[in-house]
């Protein structure tokens, strides 16, 4: 307490005490034990009404013994169990979770992993994937500012996430226990299959595989790929100490429309401990006819290569690159891209009004608006001859199709002709733009459908910077990429406006997100954020059906179809108000990858052990480890000052006790009838 709040307090007790002599004592004929007791109850009120005006501060220093976070992770992945590990990673952690020297020194925290990282002490082992790396990050956010030491149980077989080995921050020491047998096996392997989704009919699609050998001897093993009891392909490979892997390249005919489904399989005479992982079932969907989508430009711009290239991940589209001079026959083409159309471009217009093929404009720096004002009344330019850099702005209420926001607003500005942009009819607006931070009110992305005809206009250049930025956030041109393919999805497309829409893969690997989205609109075709959206997937061979509810997410609605089995599946996606429905198939391929593995991943455990300064460890040195992180000096106790500052106003006992001092001198005046 400062010595102003002492000075005051005195001053209180001068006040409390004088006005309490005052008025029983200073003028009392009589001074009865009653009065001297009546005095010291007003003495004591009056002190406490003056102690809660002046409030002081009651400051309190508390010690406090801080130990060093000590994490048990466990691997609770079904991987664990696959490789016989599951009772001794159990017994592994109760050695270490029991051991009360650890706890004396450590907080000991106990943790589990599979695809997602949480705080647990039961372990069932099912999981479906092994994120290591989801443990480095969580840990990381944990233990901010904190050195600590972490013990992992595991058999360091990742199935999903960044390389754990450089994740985990190389200032805090990770000890792994790895768990599993180290024996080598003899074992063949399909460590991964490449292939498209998609393939065109009467053309071959490649299958690109890449083979795995453990073993001590020479060996041969038949890599063969076979379409229900037909073989389709059957290669014959070598393997030897020296040459442990392969890679396979094969070309299979697409003779079929639709979804085809192929295993591939290698096979030898030797015996193997684990023939799970000798199988892969892949699938590819035929199509008969591709989407030619061609870019018209008089100029060069690396807009023209980053459109190509996000328009044709998608295998369904071939992209053109022609001058405006140099079309002949449109019909060829599904889509026409008008980059920066000018005078040029007269003929273009002229022939796809005819043809009614749609379109996407976009415009920039050498873009002719009074020439695009005569060719299309959607958009109004009314433009200067100043350059200017555009943002981006995203319209959640956006509802022709649907799209998520992959971060426009921090995308990089596109650059266009300063001047006023307005809609004209049916104009609907994905971004709109803004000047720094002024919104302008005009559209930056914009749709519209006449009398079947759809076109869609971007207003900038420069979105190959998108597409760099987008791989910046993300570390991949995926976002972008899908989000260029919804456009062409929506102008290859004439079918009538439908009030239910539903997004969905033909083919879903077991152990993935199944992931269903579902868009409903009403009689306007506005996005209803009032529908009741159910799905029921039924499995065609046993016949059962699950049931989910949809829920809503950002502008659709969307289900994650967690716990089907492997098997084919008709669903049917309905909204219970108005009783519309859609209906599909989709099939889920038999593929557990956690049964892929025969041994613990030991080097890569080593590494990750090296590289923070650890020590991998084997279950029989449990005791060693337990040792080595008693006797490191590193991890010490520390004693934390705590200093609780409380004012006395928030001490609620203070003016119970003065409501009773004030009841108690009124009761003791009424019963001697001084009142």
């Amino acid at each position: 307490m400062t010595t102003t709040t002492i000075l005051l307090i005195v001053l209180s007790l001068v006040i409390a005490g004088s006005l309490s002599f005052y008025q029983y004592l200073y003028k009392a004929k009589n001074k009865s034990k009653v009065s001297l007791f009546l005095a010291f109850l007003r003495f004591l009120s009056i002190f406490g009404i003056l102690l809660l005006l002046i409030n002081p501060i009651i400051t309190k220093n508390t010690l406090e013994t801080v130990k060093t976070p000590l994490s048990i992770v466990v691997d609770n992945s079904s991987s664990i169990s696959f490789l016989n590990a599951k009772e001794k990673a159990l017994e592994l952690y109760k050695k270490l979770i029991l051991n009360s020297a650890l706890q004396d020194k450590f907080d000991v925290l106990s943790y589990q992993f599979d695809g997602e990282f949480q705080q647990s002490e039961l372990f069932d082992f099912k999981g479906t994937q092994t994120n290591l790396d989801a443990v480095a990050k969580n840990l990381k956010s944990i233990n901010k500012n904190i050195f600590f030491p972490t013990v992992i149980i595991t058999d360091g077989n990742q199935t999903s996430g960044s390389d754990y080995v450089y994740g985990f921050d190389a200032a805090n020491k990770v000890y792994p226990l790895i768990v599993g047998d180290t024996t080598t096996f003899l074992d063949f392997k399909i460590n991964q299959l490449n292939v498209n989704k998609y393939a065109f009919h009467k053309n071959k699609f490649p299958v690109e595989a890449f083979l795995h050998y453990s073993g001590t001897k020479n060996s041969t093993a038949d890599f063969i790929i076979s379409q229900g009891n037909s073989v389709i392909s059957k290669q014959c490979i070598s393997f030897s100490p020296s040459k442990k892997t392969a890679i396979i390249n094969v070309l299979l005919p697409a003779n079929k429309v639709g979804l085809q489904v192929f295993k591939a399989t290698i096979s030898s005479k030797e015996n193997e401990k684990n023939t799970y992982n000798n199988t892969k079932n892949f699938a590819v969907e035929v199509i008969d006819q591709k989407t030619n989508i061609a870019i018209v430009s008089a100029i060069n711009h690396p807009d023209i290569g980053a459109l190509k290239h996000a328009i044709e991940t998608n295998a369904q589209r071939k992209v053109t690159l022609i001058k405006p001079n140099d079309i002949k026959l449109l019909q060829d083409y599904t889509i026409l891209i008008l980059y920066q159309p000018t005078a040029e471009f007269k003929s273009v217009f002229d022939t796809t009004k005819l043809a009614g093929i749609n379109t996407f404009i976009i415009t920039g720096n050498n873009t002719d608006f009074n020439f695009l004002n005569q060719q299309q009344n959607n958009l109004s330019f009314k433009m200067s001859g100043q350059k200017e850099d555009y943002l981006a702005e995203f319209n959640s209420q956006f509802n022709l199709f649907a799209i998520d926001n992959i971060g426009f607003e921090n995308f990089p500005p596109l650059q266009n002709i300063f001047g006023n942009v307005t809609t004209n009819g049916n104009v609907s607006v994905l971004l709109s733009s803004k000047i720094r931070n002024v919104d302008t009110n005009a559209p930056l992305l914009a749709f519209t459908e006449n009398q079947g005809k759809r076109t869609a206009y971007f207003l900038g250049e420069n979105s190959w910077k998108w597409r760099l930025q987008s791989h910046i956030d993300k570390q991949s041109f995926e976002k972008f990429d899908v989000f260029i393919d919804k456009i062409i999805q929506f102008l290859a497309s004439n079918n009538s406006k439908k009030s239910l829409v539903v997004e969905h893969e033909s083919f879903y690997n077991s152990g993935e997100a199944i992931e269903i989205s579902a868009q409903y609109f009403n009689k306007n075709y506005e996005f209803d954020e009032k529908a009741s959206l159910t799905i029921a997937a039924t499995d065609t061979k046993t016949k059962q059906t699950k049931n989910y509810d949809l829920l809503k997410s950002n502008n659709s609605y969307k289900v994650n179809l967690d716990g089907l089995t492997a098997g084919n599946y008709d669903f049917s996606v309905k909204e219970l108000n108005s009783k519309t429905t859609y209906s599909s198939h989709f099939e889920i391929l038999d593929f557990d990858i956690e049964k892929q593995f025969v041994n613990p991943d030991v080097k890569k455990l080593t590494q990750l052990a090296t590289q923070t300064e650890g020590k991998a460890y084997f279950p029989d040195q449990i005791d060693v480890l337990i040792k080595s992180l008693l006797d490191n000096e590193e991890y010490k106790a520390v004693q934390k000052n705590n200093v609780t500052k409380t004012p006395l106003i928030d001490w609620v006992w203070l003016l119970v006790l003065i409501f009773i001092f004030l009841s108690t001198e009124w009761f003791v005046r009424k019963y001697n009838g001084l009142l």
